[in-house]
């Protein structure tokens, strides 16, 4: 039987966004506000999902149970596949004491706390993002500041706003490759319009990063390094973009704005270094201010040994990311599950798309090309080079799974209820919500590509999701479809450091459990003031600046 989506179920709009919307504030609500532990709170986000959907939406109950099934599977792979793997690195450079050296060999560079987070969840964060993304950033950075003793929040936090402005060209260009295959647009055009619009926000970033970390004297005290930092990214984001394509945007960026921020930091130190690793009115939440102590010394031998793992991590996640191997991999293993009863038997329905067609429900089970095999043989091949003896691993590997299981359950609940929202049309709604926005659609267009990020944790599902009707609304208002394509990626970033999968990420990677709630009510803020900002500058190039959307 085929079920066609249905948008307004009520004939109100008003009605149907509020009923569509109920999954999600029941989520939050739970998770923030009344300190629900996370498993939990998705747990009973999904339930009200499932109630909507059948109830409201008149989707058939089995149809429902398979939605929310096929997302269960797509938590476990390829999420929590690369949130496990990565802790498993964690945890064994942890425990044979090379990550304290790592700790050295950075305070080697800066013992500035505002540095070292730039240098770390900035630069390094998006090298990851570009190269593997889906969670990986992340779950690196976060891991590897709470071990230099940032606070479980500052960890947290500050990694997940760092990780915006990169995630439109993540995972090698895969949202902008994906929004061009599936709706229609020209790759290069509004893989364009995205590097004319991003690049701001990059040299934006920093800045704030560091603001909300220390406030805003000590940013204006580092404000040579930030302008570096930013500008150094920003400006091979736009050239890589404009000029060449979206693969290789992030990765290229990230290694000179590295390189660029090291440098810079050989001749250019802050008068005053900061050492709390708290935020700014957090002061007693956790983190350890280093005390006074001799500078310490290890051989180069020392040095390489503590590096290498996170130098393999690094190089079996590019070389995972390459569509290259991803197909050769592809070709040894990789099994598809369509889910019967629910493959092609949901029909997606105009003005969301030009012409109604089926939504396929196929499980990819690609476990040899997944991320996160690529760093589950990186963390092997890192602990033979720490010495460790088999058995050792295999203990290691045990002890982490039981460690992040409630995060492997809510990252599952999490998904489950993402697709769910997806095959019902709920979440649809809430973008047609948006998309009756008339004059301002530029800039409410922009917050639905944040709504889409926020509710499925992903731009390229965001993309999408909504990449079609984005497409249509502005050819119906007279503006430029790959503006407001490209808007949909770029104010999706935004929305990425809220959705419950990558605040689930983020307190696997700094063990902070059961704080999930704590991390949301923190970021939420910077999220919605950078998607308004992003949604301004997108009404900006609309209407004021016009010859920036002009892509040809």
């Amino acid at each position: 039987m085929v079920w066609q989506q249905v948008y307004d179920p009520f004939g109100n709009m008003v009605i149907s966004t509020l009923l569509a919307a109920i999954p999600v504030v029941v989520m939050l609500v739970s998770l923030g506000f009344l300190h629900i532990k996370a498993h939990l709170a998705a747990g009973l986000g999904l339930l009200a999902a499932l109630i909507v959907a059948v109830f409201a939406y008149g989707m058939p109950a089995a149809m429902a149970g398979k939605a929310a099934m096929l997302g269960g599977f797509t938590g476990l792979l390829p999420i929590g596949w690369i949130v496990l793997n990565i802790i498993f690195l964690q945890q064994l450079s942890e425990q044979n004491g090379s990550f304290k050296v790592l700790q050295s060999s950075l305070s080697g560079i800066t013992d500035d706390r505002r540095l070292q987070l730039l240098l770390i969840a900035f630069c390094f964060g998006a090298f990851f993002e570009g190269a593997a993304g889906f969670g990986t950033p992340v779950a690196v950075t976060a891991g590897i500041l709470i071990g230099l003793g940032f606070s479980p929040l500052a960890a947290s936090g500050l990694s997940l706003i760092a990780n915006t402005a990169p995630v439109a060209f993540g995972a090698l260009g895969t949202p902008v490759i994906t929004l061009a295959k599936v709706h229609g647009y020209d790759l290069m055009d509004v893989t364009a319009m995205i590097g004319r619009q991003l690049p701001f926000f990059s040299l934006l970033v920093p800045f704030w990063l560091i603001w909300a970390f220390a406030g805003r004297k000590a940013m204006m005290e580092i404000w040579p390094a930030l302008l570096v930092t930013g500008l150094s990214f920003a400006i091979p984001q736009y050239l890589v973009s404009n000029f060449i394509g979206p693969e290789l945007v992030d990765i290229i960026a990230a290694i000179v704005s590295m390189v660029s921020l090291i440098l810079f930091l050989r001749v250019w130190q802050p008068k005053k270094i900061w050492l709390s690793p708290n935020l700014k009115g957090h002061e007693h939440d956790g983190g350890r201010v280093p005390e006074p102590r001799p500078v310490e010394h290890y051989s180069r031998a020392e040095l390489v040994r503590a590096w290498t793992p996170w130098a393999i991590l690094t190089g079996f996640v590019f070389v995972w990311g390459l569509p290259p191997v991803k197909v050769f991999l592809d070709k040894l293993f990789v099994a598809k599950f369509p889910i019967e009863g629910l493959h092609n038997l949901v029909m997606k329905m105009p003005p969301v798309v030009t012409k109604a067609h089926p939504e396929a429900a196929v499980y990819v089970l690609n476990l040899l090309s997944a991320t996160g095999t690529g760093i589950l043989l990186a963390a092997i091949v890192g602990a033979l080079v720490m010495k460790y003896r088999p058995t050792e691993i295999v203990r290691t590997f045990f002890r982490t799974f039981w460690l992040v299981r409630y995060s492997l359950v809510t990252i599952v609940l999490m998904l489950a209820l993402g697709t769910l929202t997806r095959f019902s049309g709920t979440d649809t709604t809430l973008g047609l919500a948006f998309a009756n926005s008339g004059v301002l659609y530029p800039f409410f267009g922009t917050l639905m590509g944040w709504l889409g990020v926020s509710m499925t944790g992903s731009d390229t599902a965001s993309n999408v999701l909504f990449g079609g009707m984005q497409r249509v609304a502005a050819e119906q208002l007279g503006l430029s479809p790959n503006l407001m394509g490209a808007a949909n990626s770029s104010g999706g970033v935004m929305g990425k450091m809220i959705d419950a999968q990558s605040i689930v990420v983020a307190s696997t990677a700094t063990r902070w459990f059961n704080h999930e709630g704590d991390i949301l009510r923190y970021v939420f803020f910077h999220s919605i003031a950078l998607a308004a900002l992003v949604g301004l500058f997108v009404t900006l190039q609309a209407y004021v600046w016009p010859f920036t959307a002009m892509v040809k």
